[in-house]
């Protein structure tokens, strides 16, 4: 198998590892730790934040701030509330990055791939044509094309700009 030279990986694999859940971390923290916690937006009710190991770039997810497993368990509000950050967080996407399309997702349970099973979050992936190659199938990697610093600064620029 090939190797890529991706530096930024040892930060987590040497790394402490959370004890509790990142993302009551990042709803709970203060703004000023935003760009650490790699927060792009919050409301009283939910948060956006950018996925730390993502699928392509502008991953991002949308959470309650509430800890709760599952959609269902959301109050009308909150699920509203997600909702209306997801629409946001979509017009932003599309402004900074034009995708050619998304992939919206909830992995419900750990069975179902969540890796956060009792914090529910949907995935916002955006999707350009030609973005899926030979690489991921022959040689077991994924290439991704920005980094991820690089990644949420101008992802916060345009969610703070994004009404």
């Amino acid at each position: 198998m090939r190797q890529l030279w991706a530096p930024w990986r040892l930060e987590f694999i040497k790394g402490d590892k959370p004890s509790g859940c990142f993302l009551c971390e990042a709803a709970d923290a203060d703004g000023s730790r935003d760009a650490e916690l790699l927060v792009l937006a919050r409301t009283d009710l939910a948060l956006a934040i950018l996925n730390r190991y993502p699928y392509n770039n502008g991953h991002l997810m949308v959470a309650p701030r509430a800890h709760v497993a599952t959609l269902d368990e959301l109050p009308s509000e909150t699920a509203n509330a997600v909702t209306a950050l997801s629409q946001r967080a979509l017009r932003v996407l599309r402004a900074a990055l034009q995708p050619d399309g998304f992939n919206l997702g909830i992995n419900a349970g750990k069975v179902a791939g969540a890796g956060v099973a009792d914090h529910m979050h949907q995935h916002i992936v955006p999707r350009w044509d030609g973005d899926t190659n030979f690489m991921p199938v022959l040689a077991e990697t994924k290439v991704l094309n920005e980094h991820l610093a690089a990644s949420y600064q101008e992802l916060r620029k345009s969610f703070d700009r994004q009404p």
